[in-house]
């Protein structure tokens, strides 16, 4: 979507109703896989199954953020569902939530459900069939979904909203071109140079990413961009010129100011506010770098099991931290279940007891206050300089209260206290002891926060963040080290013993590990390839020489591949294996993301087995020719893009920004154009194939569906070892090397460096 192309008011809202389509096919296949039983389930009789899927779990995801007891969700289920109380609903809600963190669906964050709720309610309210009374309409869905249902207004055609000041939806471009010639004039050569168009297209980057693909919110996104290039330019000539100059330049931010007043805020302010938070939060700021280290975060835990969300029990878990709190005489911590913070209390007196049961879960520093490491004695509100709770609801409670602490310098306790911040609110439970010394939950509450102490809460824990693990990819193994128990090697041989597990008996394994029978790429050809590499790494051979040498390279594997395949689709036909692989740092992240993007252009597909010990691993499954060449060129690009990267950095890191950010950004573009690259040739590869089979009738079947077809073994062999995948993250950076990665990514090796003939193709990827 260019900024000076337009975007009619008909586009922008197909647009928006086309993501939303995506988003709640997104979430629908969340239910599917996360909660089948609930899914089978779901009426009829509500029209678009997939969107009444989408509602449905993100309505548990809000409860689960609520804090709502598991019988409550099970209560409007009852009454959503037909003869919905003749099935174990209770355990089919349990199954879901205890997935909910897990299923990698941003949507389904605590910090983000109820949001969402709301606009897939109005989404599916948009598409119902009406009676011509709206008033029993209204009456009628309420009853059926046992929620408020957003009523019309504004949030059904915000791309109209312009037309209330008299003007229509436009981009900057469009808008100063009704403005007065020297205006118009100068706000077009502005955004028309080739700095500013290059400052845009990197700001919508940086955004896009958190915007989960909602192209309508980019184009906004990118219109932002305009106007705060225009407005950095006119701040920037105004310092230095004349009076004259000063008076023109005010008239033209006064423009700027009419846009976005006129056209642009407008548009923003009628979205729905699940929108308006995707929108603001990824601006460059506090609240997109909190997301991005509980993206990170989120992905380090361990989730616990379904015994979690019971209701009238606690989790052995739980249970067992009570024991042990109880011996060292402590009463009160701290932990996350699933996406919500939880605080824990022992209750220990009568007096207690009723203050507990009584308590409103509205903010009160006499019930709750919350510590941070920072300033052990003081209260985080007097740490950030609020005048004091005056204004709190006051609730009595025993002294002195419960008191929540944060440590510093325990990543864990920051993302927690940043969860916190994010959600508005954390889930406390009141625990009780029985005579028998066993605990029991008395009572769950939803206990707020006052707004002034989340935005404090996000600076400290960002800022405190920011010195402890600078970047977000590194906080994974930084929670690792903080729960290390010291027990590595056991733990390590399990790992490894539960991986095996999921893996066939022929499966191959990185290192030095024996090979399964058939070898994949011959010995004559890995000669001719060696021969190509060291005729292209010859210091006396030219630039363009040594490109075609590599090409050439990698075009024998291309073309043996496919050869391979079409020779066993008419003999005995190769089997499918898989095998593990380890990576090592640096940037193991973006290793194994580059991995599995090779592998799948040469026909393979991997798996990140999950787990904090199996975080350097990729489970890769393809046919041993298709496996072989993808080591072979992982081990190259592997390598140039880790020197890349640092040359990169060297060469083009904008001054004061972070190297690791830039490289990473870096590495992403690199990736992104030397796997197109790749896939690019396969498909010169496999055309080039099927002329020569159809020219010389060598086979009764394509080349495209013999590939096809082992694409089809090679996902069914996955599908047996791991039937519930989990869609992978989207991958966040915030450094601006992203296009000069794919500049450089066009000039990379992808034939591969020379590696030493006597050299076992295993050791490659290392």
């Amino acid at each position: 979507m260019s900024g000076t192309d337009g975007l009619a008011e008909k586009e922008f809202r197909q647009g928006r109703a086309d993501w939303l389509e995506i988003r709640a096919g997104d979430l629908a296949a969340v239910l599917e896989t996360a909660g089948p039983r609930l899914y089978k389930l779901l009426p009829t009789d509500l029209g678009d199954q997939t969107l009444v899927a989408a509602v449905t779990v993100a309505r548990v995801a809000a409860d689960e953020a609520r804090a709502q007891p598991v019988v409550e969700t099970v209560g409007w289920l009852e009454r959503l569902i037909p003869g919905g109380h003749l099935h174990d609903l209770e355990g089919a809600v349990r199954e879901l939530r205890s997935r909910l963190a897990a299923s990698g669906e941003p949507a389904l964050w605590s910090w983000n459900a109820e949001g969402w709720e709301e606009m897939l309610l109005w989404r599916w309210r948009r598409v119902q069939p009406r009676t011509g009374d709206p008033a029993r309409d209204f009456a009628g869905w309420r009853a059926r979904w046992s929620a408020e249902i957003p009523w019309n207004g504004e949030i059904d055609r915000p791309e109209s909203m312009p037309r209330r000041h008299g003007r229509q939806l436009l981009t900057p471009a469009q808008f100063f071109a009704g403005e007065p010639e020297p205006q118009r004039l100068l706000a077009q050569a502005v955004l028309d140079a080739p700095g500013t168009a290059a400052a845009v297209q990197d700001a919508v980057l940086l955004r896009e990413e958190h915007l989960q693909g909602a192209g309508h919110l980019a184009w906004l996104a990118e219109q932002q961009a305009c106007v705060e290039q225009l407005e950095a330019w006119r701040r920037r000539h105004q310092a230095t010129g004349s009076q004259a100059t000063r008076a023109f330049l005010a008239e033209l931010s006064e423009a700027v100011k009419r846009y976005m007043s006129l056209v642009l805020q407008p548009v923003v302010d009628a979205l729905s506010a699940c929108e308006r938070a995707l929108l603001g939060d990824s601006k460059h700021g506090a609240r997109r770098s909190a997301a991005d280290y509980l993206d990170a975060f989120l992905d380090a835990q361990e989730q616990p099991g379904e015994e979690s969300w019971r209701d009238a029990r606690l989790s052995a878990d739980v249970e067992q931290q009570a024991r042990e709190r109880h011996e060292l005489g402590e009463t009160t911590w701290h932990g996350m279940l699933g996406t919500v913070p939880v605080w824990y209390r022992i209750v220990t007196s009568r007096e207690e007891r009723a203050a507990a049961l009584a308590y409103s879960g509205k903010p009160s520093t006499s019930v709750v206050r919350v510590k941070t490491g920072a300033a052990p004695q003081s209260l985080l509100t007097d740490l950030f300089g609020f005048g004091g709770p005056g204004d709190e609801h006051e609730e009595w409670y025993p002294e002195p209260g419960i008191e929540i602490d944060y440590v510093p310098d325990s990543a864990f306790d920051l993302c927690a206290l940043l969860a916190a911040s994010q959600l508005g609110h954390a889930r406390l439970e009141f625990l009780v002891r029985r005579a028998d010394g066993s605990f029991q939950r008395l009572r769950s509450v939803r206990a707020q926060v006052r707004r002034d102490d989340t935005v404090a809460w996000r600076r400290w824990a960002l800022k405190v963040l920011s010195e402890l693990v600078p970047d977000p990819e590194d906080l994974a193994d930084l929670i690792a080290r903080e729960d290390d128990d010291g027990t590595d090697e056991s733990d390590a041989a399990d790992a490894r013993t539960r991986v095996g597990d999921r893996t066939s008996s022929d499966s191959g394994t990185s290192g030095t590990g024996p090979r399964p029978a058939r070898d994949g790429l011959p010995e004559a050809l890995l000669g001719k390839v060696r021969a190509l590499l060291r005729k292209a790494e010859n210091p006396g051979a030219t630039e363009e020489e040594a490109r075609v040498y590599l090409d050439k390279a990698y075009e024998l594997m291309a073309k043996y591949g496919i050869e391979q395949a079409m020779l066993d689709d008419a003999t005995e036909p190769e089997r499918s294996v898989d095998r593990i692989v380890d990576l090592y740092p640096p940037y193991v992240k973006e290793g194994r993301r580059l991995l599995a993007r090779i592998g799948y252009e040469m026909r393979c597909r991997s798996v990140y087995p999950g787990g904090k010990d199996n975080r350097h691993r990729v489970h890769l499954f393809g046919f041993e020719t298709d496996l072989q060449a993808t080591e072979v060129l992982f081990a190259s690009l592997r390598l140039q893009m880790l020197e890349g990267a640092d040359r990169a950095d060297r060469l083009h890191r904008p001054e004061g920004e972070d190297a690791r950010a830039y490289k990473r950004s870096w590495m992403l573009g690199f990736i992104r154009e030397v796997t197109a690259r790749i896939g690019s040739a396969q498909r010169t590869a496999s055309a080039a194939a099927e002329e020569g089979s159809e020219a010389g009738g060598t086979s009764s079947r394509s080349v495209a569906l013999v590939l096809a077809d082992r694409t089809a073994v090679v996902e069914a062999r996955l599908a047996a070892q791991y039937p519930k995948l989990n869609k992978t993250r989207p991958t966040k950076f915030k450094g601006t090397g992203y296009w000069q990665g794919v500049a450089d990514g066009r000039d990379a090796d992808i034939g591969g460096p020379a590696f030493d003939e006597d050299a076992k193709t295993a050791q490659l990827i290392h």
